[in-house]
């Protein structure tokens, strides 16, 4: 390949550096505004939500889908019940779990009054397991605002159900977008899967910031029971099976409706996946669910995407054909022009995680950031044309 581009005719040789000079500033500027402008507003500008409010606690549900999740639950629900908060309970549905489910949440509820259960023993062929699930707990669901997490999930503080719910008991909003990231392990998966859900996190909570919210996550979302059940529960949704946390966001919240909460006390953590494989399945899955977002939703992440591909294709491209031109002082302008780039998004990315989790290390940024690409192009597409995907 390097043979063929040196026998090329100078001037084609040359046509071709200006294209790709043109294609990599393009790439740059959509990535400066991003990086500066959207990102920029999580990272460097917005201050993390007050502590807990002292004004009248209203009623708080706290709600949790679980399949086949004894052990989780056991370890979750008295967790749940250090919650500094005075008026909540805990709704568990438990979704045709055959290990011993049942059993445990029985048990537990002797010793946690506020600790409610409903047991799913099969799944309409017309609707979605999850969905299904959810809806049974949240039509009996005590109190109007819910909090969602997952069995696999924990709060990292006693305030998380306090702050959480603040926009939505407080501040008049239906929608109360929240963070989670997964528990700190060893190995390079574990440290590819929290940049990866850091990055998702600064995307969706970014948005938000600038009231065009495009998605939350159910590890740790809250709205109205009473919107839920105006707008029929999960309509026009029932026969997609993902989706019952990011899909119903995108479908109804907008600037007005929807508030993030950023506190590194508001958050929670989860159980990684430990094996690749088992963590693309996951990742298909969530990908499989962008398919429905609104287009105007798909271009918020797509602009980004696009330009972050040819960003990294054209400057690549450029440090070869100006390598091989020997043009020096131009080579070593692209070269500085990647480096600015990288220390901007490695210092987006350190301030997004010290205000989401009280944390600085930033994972291998600029190397994950260049992975990132295939990632999403590769994964994203097997996920996006895949026919049927499964929660569990």
């Amino acid at each position: 390949m390097l043979k063929l581009i040196l026998y090329l005719p100078i001037n084609n040789n040359r046509m071709i550096i200006e294209i790709l000079w043109i294609v990599f500033f393009v790439g740059l500027a959509i990535q400066l505004f991003y990086i500066l402008i959207l990102f920029g507003r999580l990272s460097f500008f917005h201050r993390p939500n007050p502590g807990p409010d002292s004004s009248e606690k209203e009623g708080v549900t706290v709600l949790i889908a679980a399949h086949n999740e004894r052990t989780n639950l056991k370890k979750l629900i008295p967790i749940l019940f250090e919650q500094d908060y005075p008026n909540f309970e805990v709704m568990v549905i438990n979704d045709r779990s055959y290990d011993g489910t049942k059993r445990i949440l029985e048990k537990l509820m002797e010793v946690y009054p506020k600790l409610r259960t409903v047991t799913v023993d099969y799944t309409p062929s017309h609707v979605t397991s999850k969905k299904y699930a959810m809806t049974l707990g949240i039509k009996v669901a005590k109190n109007d605002v819910l909090l969602l997490t997952d069995a696999d999930c924990w709060p990292v503080s006693e305030k998380w159900i306090s702050l959480m719910t603040a926009p939505v008991r407080t501040g008049g909003k239906i929608f109360s977008l929240g963070f989670s990231q997964y528990d700190s392990k060893g190995g390079f998966l574990n440290k590819w899967i929290q940049f990866e859900t850091l990055w998702t996190g600064i995307q969706y909570i970014s948005f938000a910031l600038w009231n065009a919210p495009f998605m939350g996550v159910g590890r740790n979302l809250c709205y109205r029971r009473s919107f839920f059940m105006d707008k029929k529960a999960f309509k026009g949704l029932w026969q997609i099976e993902c989706g019952d946390d990011d899909l119903f966001v995108n479908l109804y919240a907008n600037g007005k409706n929807t508030a993030v909460v950023v506190n590194p006390e508001s958050i929670t953590l989860s159980e990684p996946k430990t094996t690749w494989k088992t963590y693309f399945s996951q990742k298909k899955r969530h990908f499989h669910a962008g398919k429905y977002y609104k287009g105007k939703n798909k271009l918020k992440v797509g602009w980004y995407a696009f330009s972050h591909l040819i960003f990294w294709i054209s400057g690549i491209s450029l440090l070869i054909f100006l390598g091989i031109n020997k043009q020096w002082e131009h080579l070593l302008l692209v070269l500085g022009i990647i480096v600015v780039r990288s220390i901007l998004i490695t210092t987006v990315f350190r301030s997004a995680r010290k205000k989401l989790e009280g944390k600085v290390q930033v994972f291998w940024s600029a190397f994950f950031d260049l992975v990132y690409i295939g990632y999403f192009w590769v994964l994203g597409a097997f996920g996006y044309k895949s026919r049927k995907v499964k929660w569990k």
